[in-house]
């Protein structure tokens, strides 16, 4: 018989089972539709292994990992090559999980992640809105004439939920079009204070991670420079942890680009900060 002991290849922290805990961490190494640098599917794994390096109570929030209650599923397997397919299979096991009455934590993986997310949040959760951390607007109607594309996401996510429920942080790229949507419905927020009409509202938080800056988040798929520090994305987190949070991601590492490791800690610790609030 192995004696062991063996490497835990799950998140620091979780708890093992299943059907006692809160939130359910599920992988989705899916970014079939990147318009620039591929490879954020490899992001799910490495945030797993790089998430022992961290310690896990946070003092930020005062909260150690076994106060959040939280099981890693795992990542979810997609058919390579099939967009619409790997959109079905994030909806229906996102469903699941509120069905069973847990949140979700979607650790991507492209953008367009999470529109299968909120697509089965919103069977189960009324008054939704959601708060989106981008360095880019995603308002697209289309990319190449690809309705379904993660720089689209918001603008169909919009179509769910309505644009007067999404609020939009740190954007600093977008067509003309794009700004202009967002100057319509008033989605971008400069200050804490504008997030206070989605108070009252159930939120989902979606973190794309080019909202940092490319000195501290190199290995995404559309860096952009301009970004907020870590330690800004912190303060709006401190910000939203008396908001009514019913589930989350964080998408768009790809690691592969910076092969110091830096972005995919960096990840793992705004992984672990979000888990806090929730």
């Amino acid at each position: 018989m192995l004696r062991g002991p063996f490497l835990d290849r799950s998140w620091m922290g979780q708890n093992p089972d299943y059907n006692s805990s809160n939130i359910v961490m599920l992988g989705l190494p899916f970014d079939g539709t990147v318009s620039y640098r591929s490879g954020s599917r490899f992001a799910p794994e490495q945030i797993r292994l790089a998430s022992w390096g961290l310690e896990e109570y946070s003092p930020v929030f005062k909260k150690e990992l076994a106060q959040v209650n939280f099981h890693d599923a795992g990542d979810l397997e997609f058919p390579l090559g099939n967009t619409y397919k790997s959109l079905e299979q994030i909806r229906e096991n996102v469903e699941d999980i509120y069905k069973d009455g847990k949140r979700v934590l979607g650790i991507g993986g492209e953008h367009l992640v999470t529109l299968p997310e909120i697509q089965a949040v919103s069977k189960y959760v009324s008054n939704l809105a959601v708060i989106h951390f981008d360095a880019h607007t995603d308002l697209r109607e289309e990319y190449l004439g690809e309705e379904m594309s993660h720089s689209a996401v918001i603008r169909h996510i919009s179509k769910i939920i309505g644009p007067e429920n999404i609020k939009q942080i740190g954007i600093r790229s977008g067509m003309k079009e794009e700004w202009n949507f967002m100057d319509k419905h008033n989605t971008l927020c400069h200050n804490y204070s504008d997030l206070n009409v989605l108070k009252g509202k159930n939120v989902f938080i979606t973190v794309d991670l080019d909202c940092l800056d490319t000195s501290i988040m190199p290995g995404t798929g559309t860096p952009e420079a301009g970004g907020m520090s870590f330690n800004e994305l912190i303060s709006w987190f401190r910000y939203l942890k008396d908001f009514n949070i019913i589930g989350a991601d964080v998408v768009e590492l790809a690691p592969d680009y910076d092969t110091s490791g830096v972005s995919t800690a960096v990840a793992t610790k705004v992984i672990r900060e979000l888990l806090m609030v929730m």
